[in-house]
């Protein structure tokens, strides 16, 4: 059952929009790299020097003469600007969510969470602007998507205990569950990082088929240069710098995550669906349910040679495993366990 209190914790609702927010930045972030947008616009935080885009054409011949190596593509430069404004709105919402805090700071309301969380968004915005002046470098771009799911999952963890809920459990140690939560939780996170690495080296591609690649079993891959974290820094790496052996690396990575995934969440899920707790077997549905839809999407994505829409949706219902997963993990360090006799401690 559900311990409900009387009333939420201030700024819920404010987190809450934050989160959708959140889910909204890292869909257009998604969206403006599947089109090849992540350079739309040359320089940060304007567009050719404008504050949305040149779109006449007066504007946008300026703009051709002033980045000469950069030609105007307007279907490029609105993407790119509508992400970057809808990260900076983010950036109001925490500090929304900062003063909040410090209002009611006598009144139990958590602090060092948005102080971190408004921090940490500074920092997204400053990888943002990295990902443009060092021109896609794949490090700083798989950082910048990392941060982003970071700060989506900071954000509704903040929202869970604004909401002011816990647990009541009868009978059942939530303690056999933590273990195998937090082993999910951690390949679920690795498996968000190769899917922003495989995009920031532009691997999505290097395996057309299924399930074989490039109708071999097991290709001909480069994993010591396909992972090299110390690629220089300098070249426009809009389109990628690997060769098809390092791409083909970093593309067979990415599937063996998505079966590790599979097996280990799905195993997580039926453990949940077997428990005697409605609450542990909701959240068994529930992420029984996102698992599978990720992982189909995943598939069509190579049956379906990448369409935009399921690429796109990919991202995000991969973030909504992952608070999936917050959520379970913060309600098992959070129930109340309790027998005929009365409230035990927290398993």
């Amino acid at each position: 059952m559900w311990n409900v209190p009387e009333n939420r914790k201030p700024g819920f609702r404010l987190a809450l929009c934050a989160v959708a927010l959140a889910g909204l930045v890292i869909v257009l972030g998604a969206f403006t790299r599947l089109v090849d947008a992540g350079l739309g616009c040359p320089d940060w935080p304007g567009c050719y020097g404008h504050a949305l885009w040149p779109s006449q054409p007066e504007e946008i011949s300026e703009a051709n003469q002033a980045w000469p190596g950069h030609p105007v593509e307007v279907d490029k430069a609105w993407p790119e600007m509508v992400h970057r404004y809808a990260a900076a709105s983010l950036g109001l919402f925490s500090i929304g969510l900062v003063l909040v805090a410090l209002r009611h700071r006598q009144q139990g309301q958590p602090l060092k969470l948005p102080l971190f969380l408004l921090g940490f968004v500074i920092l997204q915005g400053l990888f943002g602007m990295w990902t443009v002046t060092l021109k896609l470098w794949p490090q700083v771009v798989t950082a910048h998507l990392l941060g982003g799911f970071a700060t989506i999952g900071m954000l509704w963890l903040l929202v869970l205990r604004l909401n002011n809920r816990y647990w009541d459990l009868a009978g059942e140690p939530v303690s056999r569950f933590k273990p195998l939560t937090s082993a999910a939780l951690l390949v679920v996170i690795l498996q968000i990082s190769l899917g922003g690495w495989t995009t920031s080296n532009y691997a999505a591609l290097a395996c057309p088929d299924l399930p074989t690649c490039q109708a071999q079993l097991w290709p001909a891959m480069d994993f010591v240069n396909g992972f090299n974290l110390f690629q220089e820094v300098g070249p426009n790496y809009l389109g990628g710098q690997l060769d098809n052996e390092a791409r083909v690396a970093i593309h067979m990575a990415h599937r063996i995550g998505a079966v590790i995934v599979l097996l280990l969440v799905g195993w997580l899920s039926l453990r949940l669906l077997g428990s005697n707790e409605q609450q542990l077997q909701r959240m068994g549905k529930v992420i029984g349910g996102v698992l599978v839809l990720q992982f189909a999407l995943g598939l069509g994505n190579i049956l379906l040679q990448f369409p935009l829409s399921v690429a796109v949706l990919h991202n995000a219902v991969g973030a909504i495993l992952l608070l999936a997963i917050v959520t379970l993990s913060y309600y098992l360090h959070t129930a109340r366990c309790f027998s005929d006799s009365g409230f035990g401690a927290v398993h």
